[in-house]
């Protein structure tokens, strides 16, 4: 048999090679893929091994929903990509934007977040955290002075997402997270849009990174699957305690899945962003198109802070259509090529009305303060050669 080997991580790989040999940890048997670990529950050889892994002094696994080899291994290979401390893999995005909240807030304790939120993000803030007397403001997330004036003693948390969804707004991390810090608050950022690929918000200040491994990651619709990157001293204290006993485990299989996703997440990502780019700058110039929103067009009100926080502008390309709802609905009927879904990051190139899906349940207020139309669309731009998106989509809106 094989003496087991385990990639000893580098922090000075290249993202490429920290994609796919992060966190690599191999059985006897010398796999070359990944080992997938089936199991719920964990042997010992003798009661002493297994009274001191529940007390925490022999770090072996235990049980599915406290930890396991698959997902140690997917923990590992996007701790190491984000040049964090620490990673602790869920069950999907909002169990990561969920937990990462409310691990560290409770009664009495207030969080400051941005105004352009996706609608889950938006109800966790707004309406389940208040229901266990936590309070809220939301500000504006470009007007750094609003973000200081919410700031008070109790302010424990602070949240925003860049890119927003949907409407791609970006915002400063690195003033934000001066604020918060400033305030004694910990920062949480949202990254989904961007990736670790494309912008590294630790870099900047982030406290913590919440990402849904379901979009970009996985990249290819199949599972279901979240992470929260934070400092060794967060996940040990704060997550652990509230993650194991509330249970939001991330499956082995999806974690199996997400780690061979990770692989190509670079080239994909960056092929993508470069036909979002393509596919922007051509519905600016099409009749019928009153709005294009991405964030390394010159156009984007925030153009210099992306090209300084993004190396590339995301595979995401927002857009209006004169006509409002109707028109919108006909651009989505006529699509040929394209796809009607809510999800985004996959290789197949994916289309959204947000006002009826992702931010119906939010409100007509709430989606007018977002800046979020009836004649919005949301484009996922895939890996289908560009000139056929760009001809699906033309012809949509024509027809």
């Amino acid at each position: 048999m094989t003496k087991k080997t385990r990639t000893k991580n580098a922090p000075h790989w290249g993202d490429a090679t920290k994609l796919v040999r992060g966190g690599l940890d191999r059985s006897h048997y010398g796999e070359t893929a990944e080992a997938l670990y089936l199991n719920s529950g964990f042997v010992y050889d003798a009661p002493e091994t297994a009274e001191n892994r529940f007390a925490n002094k022999d770090d072996g696994y235990v049980y599915g929903r406290y930890g396991n080899p698959t997902v140690t291994m997917f923990e590992e290979r996007l701790a190491l990509l984000e040049g964090a401390e620490a990673c602790y893999g869920v069950a999907s995005g909002m169990a990561a934007v969920y937990g990462a909240l409310a691990c560290q807030l409770k009664a009495g304790d207030h969080i400051v977040a941005s105004k352009a939120l996706f609608g889950s993000c938006y109800q966790i803030i707004t309406n389940i955290l208040p229901r266990f007397g936590i309070t809220s403001t939301l500000v504006d997330g470009n007007d750094m002075a609003a973000w200081a004036k919410a700031m008070t003693p109790a302010t424990k948390a602070v949240f925003l997402e860049t890119p927003s969804n949907p409407t791609l707004e970006i915002i400063d991390i690195a003033a934000v997270g001066k604020i918060a810090k400033d305030a004694g608050a910990c920062f949480v950022v949202d990254n989904i849009f961007a990736t670790p690929v494309l912008q590294k918000p630790l870099e900047m200040g982030a406290d913590v990174i919440v990402y849904s491994g379901t979009k970009h990651m996985d990249g290819q619709g199949r599972v279901l699957g979240g992470a929260i990157v934070s400092t060794k001293a967060f996940k040990e204290e704060l997550l652990k305690p509230f993650l194991r006993h509330t249970g939001p485990s991330l499956s082995p299989f999806n974690a199996w899945v997400l780690l061979k996703g990770m692989e190509t997440l670079k080239l994909r990502v960056e092929a993508q962003s470069e036909s979002a780019h393509a596919v922007a700058e051509h519905l600016s110039a099409i009749k019928g198109v009153s709005r294009v929103i991405y964030p390394h067009l010159d156009s984007h009100p925030q153009y210099a802070l992306a090209k300084k926080q993004m190396s590339k502008g995301g595979t995401m390309v927002t857009f209006e259509v004169t006509g409002g709802k109707k028109k919108a609905f006909d651009v989505l009927r006529n699509l040929r090529l394209v796809d009607i879904s809510n999800n985004l990051g996959d290789a197949k190139s994916l289309m959204t009305h947000p006002a009826s899906t992702t931010h119906r349940n939010i409100g007509e207020e709430a989606r007018a303060m977002m800046g979020i139309t009836d004649g919005m669309l949301r484009l996922s731009v895939g890996l289908e050669d560009v000139k056929d998106i760009l001809d699906d989509v033309t012809q949509a809106i024509a027809s």
